[in-house]
């Protein structure tokens, strides 16, 4: 993403970010909000997907209809967060993984559904979107280490990461 001054007002996000040369830089995305203001936009500062993003992600449009390799490093599930409390409903803090794809990096690496990611190389995660963040950090084909509780157990696997 690209922090701009540039004002983001409803309804011209999609619009061109330009620099003083006149060349797209991005294009606008969001506004950042003040959350002292009931969730309204906090003035001068907006987010823009830089234009290489964009012309990489539509030349793959255009040529295979969709989206082939976000750039973005994926394990391949879908989680939800689990804080661990004193009632029993939830007994580790992390990224509680719900479903598997199957021959996607976290199933090649033996993650299961009722895991719960509590780390990803040297990161802790304690929800899911921490391991969204983690993850944006990192590459596909990159390997990392994953730990994750199972029955009680803490576990690690290394895992060969894939695209979104």
């Amino acid at each position: 993403m690209v922090q701009t001054s540039a004002a983001i007002n409803p309804g011209n996000s999609g619009g061109a970010l330009v620099n003083l040369s006149d060349q797209v830089v991005g294009v606008n995305t969001l506004a950042a909000t003040d959350s002292n203001d009931g969730g309204g936009q906090a003035p001068g500062i907006g987010f823009a997907i830089p234009a290489s993003t964009v012309t990489n992600l539509a030349n793959q449009m255009i040529k295979d209809g969709k989206v082939v390799d976000s750039g973005r490093a994926a394990l391949g599930i879908s989680t939800r967060t689990l804080v661990a409390d004193s009632s029993g409903s939830a007994a580790e803090t992390g990224a509680g993984v719900v479903a598997v794809t199957a021959g996607g990096p976290a199933a090649n690496a033996g993650i299961q559904p009722g895991d719960v990611i509590t780390k990803v190389g040297d990161s802790t995660v304690a929800s899911s979107s921490q391991l969204g963040q983690v993850l944006a950090t990192m590459q596909p084909g990159q390997k990392v280490q994953v730990s994750y509780v199972r029955d009680g157990a803490t576990r690690t696997t290394t895992v060969t990461l894939g695209t979104l």
